[in-house]
């Protein structure tokens, strides 16, 4: 069950941030919803393959680098799914950052810690 919220969480996070955020688009929630789907994977099999790689670059920025790999991913989501837009590397930045720091704070409201 804190699957389906999670991924409903970050949905409901992506769509809303498209709104704010103008270099982001979907075409709808359906695109949202597939969109949290394909992040969730990614962060499952990409994610840990590209901090491994860039494992050097994170020391040496103090893990600043780790940013670049959440935007990277972000960037990789886009291009599988046909419904969303990101204009650049650097709104998929501040899209990643965003989306981070909202998404953690409303999965630990609405998820259970069993």
């Amino acid at each position: 069950m804190n699957l389906i919220i999670k991924l409903l969480v970050t949905a409901v996070v992506a769509y809303f941030l498209s709104y704010i955020l103008t270099g982001i688009r979907f075409d709808g929630f359906t695109s949202a919803i597939i969109f949290a789907i394909v992040l969730g994977l990614l962060n499952l099999i990409v994610t840990p393959i590209l901090k491994i790689l860039g494992l050097p670059l994170t020391i040496i920025t103090l893990g600043l680098f780790s940013l670049v790999i959440n935007a990277i991913v972000i960037l990789i989501a886009e291009s599988a799914i046909s419904g969303m837009t990101v204009d650049s590397f650097w709104w998929a930045f501040i899209f990643s950052m965003a989306l981070s720091l909202i998404t953690s704070l409303l999965n630990g409201i609405f998820t259970s810690k069993d």
